[in-house]
């Protein structure tokens, strides 16, 4: 067989068989058989030693995907957290704005009440006060009315005492 086209073993069976050829060949002095035996083992190490690199590639692959995976679920965390932060901000909004409204309405509500209870009370003043108005008025047209029965009477004394002042 030529080199070409020879396929040798490889991994630890391929080393141990590259050993033997060499061991083999040194000791019945075949140097092809020896040479062939130190390329099965240079092809075993290399083999292994790219095994061994795919390995540690895949392992830098699948710490680095972890590692994106974690970023991403930080991400997803952070948003997250963010969002559930903005929807509090808003209910906490939207309750003060409740608040506010009903502390509003509770304050229309008293003025509209106490504008109510002032007008109320303008009205019972105006009341009051137009009676006082009437009471005063008829007062004062008994009083002149008093007054003209004694003028009257007073007249009529004097016509009587002087009854020719009138003539």
């Amino acid at each position: 067989m030529s080199e070409d086209t020879e396929r040798t073993a490889g991994g630890l069976a391929g080393k141990i068989a590259g050993k033997a050829k060499e061991a083999a060949g040194s000791v019945i002095g075949d140097d092809k058989l020896a040479r062939e035996g130190r390329l099965q083992d240079a092809q075993s190490d290399q083999e292994f030693e790219a095994r061994r690199e795919a390995a540690e590639a895949e392992q830098r692959e699948q710490e680095a995907k972890v590692e994106s995976d974690r970023a991403q679920t930080e991400r997803e965390r952070e948003r997250l957290e963010h969002e559930v932060a903005e929807e509090r901000r808003e209910e906490a909004a939207e309750r003060d704005r409740q608040a506010a409204e009903q502390r509003a309405q509770s304050q229309a509500q008293q003025e509209q009440a106490q504008a109510e209870a002032d007008r109320s009370a303008r009205e019972q003043q105006a009341e009051r006060t137009e009676q006082q108005a009437e009471r005063e008025r008829v007062a004062a047209a008994q009083e002149a009315a008093k007054l003209e029965r004694e003028a009257k009477s007073a007249e009529a004394h004097a016509d009587s005492i002087d009854p020719e002042e009138n003539r």
